[in-house]
Parts: C-alpha cells; sequence; structure tokens
C-alpha cells in the first residue's frame, strides 16, 4: 500500500488519516524522498507516528551504507512501556568491541556499590600497562610510573574510549568476575574474553537486544544504586564523549541529551546509548552493530574509523532523526536525568 501526504490528506480529518496508517504494514512502500511537512501536520505526535518516522529513516540510511546491521531501537510511550522501532537481527551475538565498556563500568560500579571499591581509590599506571595505540590518553603522557583514581579511569574508559583504561579496570575487577557480574544481571552474551592474564581480557560479544536491555535497566536504576547510575550516565552524556556518528550534526546542547557508547576495530561500527529530552527522561535507546562491505568500500574506507565512513554517515542521519523524534514524546521516567549546561572556559 503506497501512502502519500496527499493521500492522506485527501482523506479528509486526521483522524481517519491516522487509522489509514495504521492499517498499513511494516513493509510499506514510502516515498523516502517526500519530506511529509503536511502529513505530520494532520497526525497527532505520538510515539507511534515517531517510531514509524525512525523505522523509514534506519531503512534507508542503513540500505545506503550496505553492509550487515543488527539493531535495535526502542522508543518510549507516553504509559512507560517500550516499544521497539527497529529490530534487526536483534538477537545475533555480535562483536561489541568497546560499546562493551559500557558493561566494563556496570562490572566495577557494582563493586563500588557493594563497598569493594570507591571511586577516589588509586591505581598504579606502570608503563607496560600503557597502550601505545594512538587511541586515548594514558599513551600520550610520556611519564611512568604515575598513579590515576577508578574514577579518572572510568571516565577515559568511557569518554575518549581508553583502551589502557580496560586494562586499568582489569586490575580491579578481573576478566571472569567481570562476565560473573554481568550473568549475574542477566546478561549472558554480553561477556568479556579472558586471556591468560587474569586481569586483561578482549572486549568480547554481545547482542543489540542484550545491550538495549542494559541501558534500559541501567536508567531504571535496575543494574546499579542512584549515585553509580548518574555517574555513568554523567559521563556517557558529557561532550568530551563519542560525537563522530548519532551526535555528529546536533549542537552542544543537544549532544548533552544524549549518552552514547562507540566501538570500533577492522570492518566493524558499532555504537549504543539513550536520547533524553529536554526534562532528562529516557526516551529513546539504541543499539546499533554494522559489520561487512559497506557502500564504496575499499582499503582506504575499511581502516576509516571517523564519520566519513558510510556507517558513520547513516548513525548521523539517524541520530538527527533520533533527537528530532524525542520533541514530539512526553513520557514518564523514574528519575529524570538533567544534563549540565554547558559552559566554555578560557583558563585562569
Amino acid at each position: 500500500m503506497n501512502i502519500t501526504r496527499r493521500f492522506a490528506l485527501g482523506l479528509g480529518s486526521a483522524a481517519a488519516a491516522s487509522a489509514v496508517l495504521g492499517k498499513a504494514s511494516a513493509s510499506a512502500q514510502v516515498d523516502e524522498t517526500d519530506t511529509e511537512p503536511e502529513l505530520e501536520a494532520v497526525i497527532p505526535r505520538t510515539a507511534e507516528v515517531a517510531r514509524r518516522k525512525i523505522a523509514r529513516k534506519y531503512r534507508l540510511e542503513t540500505r545506503k551504507a550496505r553492509g550487515t546491521w543488527a539493531s535495535y531501537i526502542g522508543v518510549t510511550n507516553p504509559d512507560g512501556s517500550v516499544r521497539s522501532a527497529v529490530e534487526e537481527r536483534q538477537d545475533t551475538v555480535v562483536e561489541a568491541y568497546s560499546v562493551n565498556k559500557i558493561a566494563v563500568a556496570v562490572a566495577v560500579l557494582d563493586k563500588v556499590d557493594r563497598g569493594l571499591l570507591t571511586l577516589d581509590q588509586r591505581i598504579e599506571v606502570t608503563a607496560d600497562i600503557v597502550i601505545q595505540d594512538t587511541d586515548g590518553i594514558f599513551g600520550l603522557d610520556g611519564a611512568y610510573p604515575s598513579s590515576v583514581t577508578i574514577g579518572h579511569a572510568l571516565a577515559a574508559l568511557l569518554t575518549v574510549s581508553d583502551n589502557t583504561a580496560v586494562r586499568l579496570c582489569g586490575l580491579v575487577v578481573p576478566a571472569l568476575e567481570i562476565n560473573q557480574i554481568l550473568r549475574g544481571k542477566g546478561f549472558t552474551h554480553t561477556q568479556v574474553v579472558p586471556v591468560a592474564n587474569p586481569n586483561r581480557y578482549f572486549l568480547g560479544t554481545t547482542t543489540p537486544r542484550e545491550t538495549f536491555t542494559l541501558l534500559r535497566k541501567l536508567v531504571n536504576e535496575e543494574l546499579l544504586s542512584p549515585a553509580s547510575t548518574t555517574h555513568l550516565l554523567t559521563v556517557l552524556r558529557s561532550l568530551t564523549s563519542f560525537t563522530d556518528g548519532i551526535r555528529l550534526e546536533l549542537s552542544s546542547a543537544e549532544r548533552l541529551q544524549v549518552a552514547t557508547k562507540a566501538g570500533w576495530f577492522e570492518d566493524g561500527r558499532n555504537e549504543a546509548g539513550i536520547v533524553f529530552d529536554a526534562e532528562g527522561k529516557p526516551v529513546i535507546t539504541y543499539a546499533l552493530f554494522a559489520s561487512g562491505q559497506f557502500r564504496g568500500d575499499n582499503a582506504a574506507n575499511h581502516d576509516d574509523y571517523g564519520a566519513t565512513h558510510p556507517a558513520l554517515r547513516a548513525r548521523t542521519a539517524i541520530g538527527r532523526t533520533l533527537f528530532d523524534s524525542v520533541q514530539q514524546i512526553t513520557c514518564p521516567a523514574p528519575r529524570p536525568r538533567r544534563s549540565q549546561a554547558y559552559r566554555p572556559w578560557t583558563g585562569a
């Protein structure tokens, strides 16, 4: 069934337009070049309309980028329930790469909540633990040994995605313990991969559904204490966190409404997070995992981990739609979490 804005307007009422659109299947063909300003004017701005818009944008951008996508995007209804807008290979076990740094942080903060660690507890940074991979900040220090707090290590882990911070976290929560904590919270596929050194690991696997669920449980304070939940979300929403994907075309103030974490390696390009409204209510949660052969794939493209990669261009376009869709929806939250206003500083 082809639905155009002229067809909807011809029905003569917003109610009739909504009724017909509601009967259209998820596979209904929609003119992707149609900006639909008149259609939006006659259809009530509900979570259902937002879901359809997100689904269309996701299909358009991911098919344009090509590659193999495994994704889950959910939208919160006005009554607080969550319904999916996108489900594609959502239960496929995928390489999480640095997206699993959120799971590592949850394991560390779980021990903080149990009184086994403290955020101001210091960890020694030795020369042999520092990874010289051009990512992060510890490799730039140039002076070892030094020491940082667990809080500092978590901030570096989740913002600039420092891989040395992974090893620092492993000193206080070994690989097997991370997996045990995550399994205890119900995440059987979101697991790191242990190596011979018990304090080191590869970042491992997840599924889009599990990462989505982890983020939803996080904002609902079902994984950590209120203090640890707020701490983790504050770090993920900071302007220092990843901006080349979902947040690329958002203003500074808008970026502060999005908690996000990206991960990449070889042909994998992943990102997961939460979009909050202006009141700090979590409205849209996304888990996007892409790999394989993308549009125009070549050697240069394979080594491109920045905003010019086809998968990241797709996520940027999707991100703008996600953020704009939040403005259409009013929903409750167990604890609204306002972001701090951005205050630029020039020193002194």
